[in-house]
């Protein structure tokens, strides 16, 4: 029929379109900081930002529950915003409407779908990376990976338990329906992988579970806490090396991942094929690579490490799991170590579990004892910062001569000793590996050198991050850190 015209079979002909999911992080937080009758008048201005920002990109805003949006854009606006480095998330910061804590949003779009459900699958999929990576920010999802802006904020405490108790009693049915309960954390454990190990271990046993804590090797970082969990835990037997778990593994097997989200990163990667049952508990703003299908994930970037994570759960677990003081001291320690000594990512909540801690029986002499250095690691120490470059003066890059493990411990410790000199805002410390180059990243919080980091496929929080360069030299690796630093800058300047 004339001026007819055909109905395209293929999505892909209907318009470049993409799909947005954006919620507001902290809604009931900023609202309860504001008087009752301002309450309406800051609900309206959240939503006259989001409104304007998308008329003027020619898209669709649908609210569709009191702190959650649905997004229509075309492909080209969504490429403008991408250039322009998404000043939403700017725009709804200045919003005072009599609010004392600035609103912030995550934001999930999916791009080049096929469909309308893929799309919608791309966005929910990027609004779940934004919202576990600490909120402020855009992830940008297409079917080959990820594209992230913001992040610039720190994660907000939550206030309520509530969900540490269903994650803690989802966490002993699973363990009651085990047949055993294996526990591993990260490559080249540290306290904390180490202490939130021992709080599961304690649920386990209490539940009268067979229980084992993987460790590739004991290193430096961790040695004189195992030695003293044998002697005052009774821990003799509860530590396998990675092929003695793959010998007793099976699918009714529980696997408890601590302190990383990561397959990649874990002690022993072959595990996690092992069994059906898989549940991470973490505290890293979470990144692109996440362990496939868990049956159950505790993952909050507010909290200061797994092991204040793992001492709230353990109060839920139940009234007969009663927490001893090696295990205490472990936790304790764990805490103690991610926070530098409580200065830095240390919430109410963190004092809240330090303390019933002591109350626990924790043994702080026990916690200094361990985290003491012997004299050849203080002196390595002070060498390596005596040789340390300063950069726009503030930024601090250094280097370990030596590598192995004592080499790495020594590079995250002068990472954290950089820090407390006057008008540092960030360190650097690389250190050779037989692999390639261990790059440990700090910051006092201004600069996020978690994004830093994943520009060198690594990550972490905002203020404590790194990244393993494998098959680079370290002169290859200081260009690189060099390089990022520098088009930091140059970024900083542009605004």
């Amino acid at each position: 029929m004339k001026g007819s015209q055909a109905v395209p079979s293929d999505y892909s002909t209907l318009g470049a379109l993409c799909v947005g999911l954006i919620q507001v992080d902290n809604y009931e937080e900023v609202l309860k900081s504001v008087l009752t009758h301002e309450r309406p008048l800051l609900t309206a201005a959240i939503e006259g930002v989001l409104a304007d920002w998308v008329a003027r990109k020619k898209g669709l805003l649908q609210q569709y529950s009191q702190d959650r949006y649905l997004v229509l854009l075309e492909q080209s606006q969504l490429v403008a915003s991408q250039e322009e480095k998404f000043p939403i998330l700017d725009r709804v910061k200045e919003i005072e409407m009599g609010n004392k804590l600035p609103v912030t949003l995550s934001c999930g779009f999916g791009r080049d779908g096929s469909h309308p459900q893929e799309l919608g699958s791309l966005a929910r999929a990027a609004l779940d990376l934004a919202l576990g990576r600490g909120g402020d920010q855009v992830v940008v999802r297409d079917p080959e990976g990820f594209y992230f802006f913001g992040g610039k904020t720190k994660a907000l405490e939550k206030r309520t338990k509530v969900k540490a108790r269903v994650i803690a009693h989802a966490l002993r049915e699973l363990m009651e329906q085990s047949d055993q309960v294996m526990i591993m954390g990260h490559q080249f454990a540290d306290m904390d992988s180490l202490g939130s190990s021992t709080g599961v271990a304690l649920a386990a046993r209490s539940l009268g579970k067979d229980v084992h804590i993987v460790l590739e090797e004991i290193n430096p970082a961790v040695d004189k806490m195992v030695q003293y969990l044998r002697d005052e835990g009774g821990y003799q037997g509860l530590f396998l090396a990675e092929g003695e778990a793959r010998e007793i593994i099976t699918p009714e097997t529980l696997l408890v991942v601590l302190d990383t989200h990561k397959p990649s990163l874990v002690s022993a990667p072959a595990l996690l094929a092992g069994t059906d049952k898989v549940v991470v508990i973490d505290h890293h703003r979470r990144g692109e690579e996440f362990i496939a299908d868990p049956t159950l994930v505790y993952l909050e970037t507010y909290a200061s490490s797994a092991s204040e994570l793992v001492t709230e759960l353990l109060q839920y677990l139940g009234e007969n799991i009663e927490i001893t003081p090696p295990e205490a001291t472990a936790l304790l320690a764990g805490i103690t170590v991610d926070t530098k000594n409580f200065t830095h990512q240390a919430g109410v909540r963190t004092f809240e579990a330090a303390a019933f801690l002591r109350r626990s029986g924790a043994d702080q002499e026990t916690v200094q004892r361990v985290l003491q250095d012997d004299w050849e690691t203080f002196i390595s120490r002070a060498q390596v910062i005596k040789e340390a470059e300063v950069f726009y003066g503030k930024i601090a890059l250094a280097q370990v001569p030596q590598g192995g493990e004592r080499g790495q411990l020594l590079a995250a410790q002068t990472a954290d000793a950089l820090l407390t000199i006057e008008d540092f805002e960030a360190s650097f410390v690389l250190c050779p590996t037989p692999e390639g180059v261990v790059i440990s990243a700090r910051s006092r919080g201004d600069i996020n050198v978690q994004v830093l980091m994943e520009e060198l496929g690594g990550g972490g929080h905002m203020t404590t991050a790194g990244a393993q360069l494998k098959g680079t030299s370290l002169s290859k690796a200081r260009s690189k850190v060099l390089k990022l630093i520098r088009e930091y800058f140059a970024k900083e300047a542009e605004k």
